[in-house]
């Protein structure tokens, strides 16, 4: 008992990105510069989805809702980071990393079914046009959307108050810029294998069903385009999907890494190279993947900034 009072007592001290870093300084402009950008990119989709009626879509409901995951996931972990370094110190208190584990696991498990989702109204579109009012009707798509966020938060809970239960009575040094489970684990002097077992088993299951209902659902896409006899309907639909297809291989292939990979075959530091890109990059991509190869996401914002004055003339 006394271990565990301890944990809850003490705080953890984060390692950083840039202590693994020659050039700190460069090192943080860049990541500082992909943030802002990541954000303003986020937040003008989102502008650009609430403010354009012809957006107001299935599809461009659910790509809001990736945008608002893809403005949280930095915001839990870069201002932090940043403070740290411009700081010098890298303490976080027990509620801090426990927040830190919550929300980036709710916000990981959420994205995950969301871009399965996102896939299925692809293949309802493009295979079953017909009945796609119907089968992606407004209250299917808030029930997908809620789906997400609450598989989010029972695996966060979960996660979270298994992870801090253990005692963390020896190092409290995390080699990571950011508390994430693996990183966590490695520390506790109890026996965490059963647990790690577990948590690469779950991993699994939340990783894998969804690839699989995303391999699908393109599988008949893909038939779906190939017989199509308009070329202008076969390059929109090749257009739509291979910019979701992108974004999935982004994530899923970190999660991957991270996740199903057993920890023994990665080190911290392409820990925090991998967690840094799923984290940061990943969300800085997305707005520019779907606004650069979508033609009615580039008329929308056009069609925006003609208004504030801003288009280029």
């Amino acid at each position: 008992m006394g271990d565990v009072n301890q944990s809850v007592t003490s705080d953890f001290v984060l390692v950083g990105l840039f202590s693994h870093s020659g050039s700190r300084q460069l090192l943080f402009s860049l990541v500082a510069a992909t943030f802002t950008m990541g954000l303003l990119g986020n937040t003008i989709l989102l502008f650009v989805i609430r403010t354009d009626s012809r957006l107001h879509t299935p599809m461009y409901f659910l790509l809001s809702q990736l945008s608002l995951f893809d403005v949280g996931f930095p915001l839990v972990t870069i201002p932090k980071m940043a403070s740290d370094f411009l700081q010098g110190d890298g303490s976080i208190s027990f509620g801090g990393c426990a927040a830190q584990i919550f929300f980036l696991t709710l916000m990981g498990v959420a994205e995950g079914i969301l871009l399965a989702l996102m896939s299925y109204d692809r293949y309802v579109a493009v295979c079953h046009p017909l009945q796609y009012p119907v089968l992606m009707r407004r209250q299917v798509c808030l029930l997908m959307v809620g789906s997400s966020w609450l598989a989010g938060v029972l695996n966060a809970s979960v996660q979270t108050s298994i992870t801090l239960h253990f005692p963390y009575c020896a190092s409290r040094i995390v080699d990571h810029f950011f508390c994430e489970v693996p990183a966590l684990l490695k520390l506790s002097c109890a026996d965490t294998s059963a647990y790690e077992l577990a948590l690469s088993t779950s991993g699994v299951l939340i990783l894998v069903l969804p690839l699989f209902l995303i391999a699908t659902s393109y599988g008949h896409v893909l038939g779906a385009v190939i017989l199509m006899h308009s070329e202008e309907a076969r390059n929109k639909a090749f257009t739509t999907c291979s910019s979701h297809i992108t974004v999935v291989g982004l994530f899923y292939g970190a999660a991957v890494f991270m996740y199903m990979v057993p920890g023994a075959y990665h080190s911290p530091h392409q820990d925090n190279v991998v967690s840094l890109f799923y984290s940061l990059v990943t969300p800085t991509l997305n707005p520019l993947i779907y606004s650069l190869r979508n033609r009615e996401v580039r008329m929308a914002l056009v069609k925006v900034l003609s208004r504030t004055g801003l288009r280029p003339k």
